[in-house]
C-alpha cells in the first residue's frame, strides 16, 4: 500500500471513529439499541480502513477484511429492523 493510500485510509479510520463516537454519546443519553449498533458499525469500518493499512494488505478483496465491512452492514440493518418491525403487545 503506498503511503497516500494509508494516509487516505487513516483519515477514513479518524473519521468512522469521530462518528461512532457521536452516536455513543447518542446512546449514553437515550440508552436506545440503535446508536450502540450504530456506535459498533462505525467502529468496524475504522477496523476495515485501518487493518489493511497497518498489516499492509495491498488488496483487501483477496484478504477477507471485507468481512469487517460486512459485519457493519449487517449490524446496521439488524439494528433498523429492530427498531422498525412491530411488536405484539
Amino acid at each position: 500500500m503506498s503511503q497516500h493510500a494509508a494516509f487516505i485510509a487513516g483519515a477514513l479510520s479518524f473519521g468512522y471513529l469521530v462518528a461512532g463516537l457521536f452516536f455513543l454519546k447518542f446512546w449514553r443519553r437515550t440508552h436506545d439499541v440503535l446508536f450502540l449498533a450504530f456506535a459498533a458499525a462505525f467502529a468496524l469500518m475504522a477496523l476495515n480502513q485501518a487493518v489493511p493499512a497497518i498489516i499492509g494488505i495491498p488488496d483487501e478483496a483477496a484478504s477477507g477484511v471485507y468481512l469487517l465491512r460486512l459485519a457493519a452492514f449487517l449490524l446496521i440493518i439488524w439494528a433498523i429492523l429492530r427498531k422498525n418491525i412491530a411488536r405484539p403487545h
